[in-house]
């Protein structure tokens, strides 16, 4: 498997990629900066799981997910994002997300969801 983790926030990015360790190893995980450098290393790496901030400069994450979606369309999104009002959550699982998580993630919550991922 292979992981982008997409956040403007360098020690969200740190963060979330330490906890992915268990997971894979680190020539695994890629990382980006805004929804532009996904779209670029999604490109370049076919990643199977994105997680996906909101708010970030250049191209947000709603702008990405759809576009995400296009390049790879068996591409897993996972939005983890501070913005938890119920209307955010709505609007990216319609545009293909399949979690909405709010930041920061547990290592539990993290588990769940890759389980569940990879048993679809």
């Amino acid at each position: 498997m292979k992981y982008l983790v997409t956040d403007d926030s360098k020690l969200a990015r740190r963060v979330l990629m330490k906890a992915l360790l268990p997971y894979t190893d680190e020539q695994h995980i890629y990382q980006a900066s805004n929804g532009l450098e996904a779209l670029q290393q999604t490109l370049k790496e076919r990643p199977d799981i994105v997680f996906l901030d909101l708010t970030m400069p250049e191209m947000d994450g709603y702008t990405a997910l759809p576009k995400l979606l296009k390049i790879k369309p068996d591409i897993k999104v996972v939005v983890i994002s501070a913005d938890v009002q119920e209307q955010a959550k709505e609007k990216v699982l319609a545009l293909g997300a399949k979690f909405h998580i709010a930041k920061p993630i547990n290592s539990e919550k993290l588990k769940e969801i890759l389980e569940s991922l990879q048993n679809e």
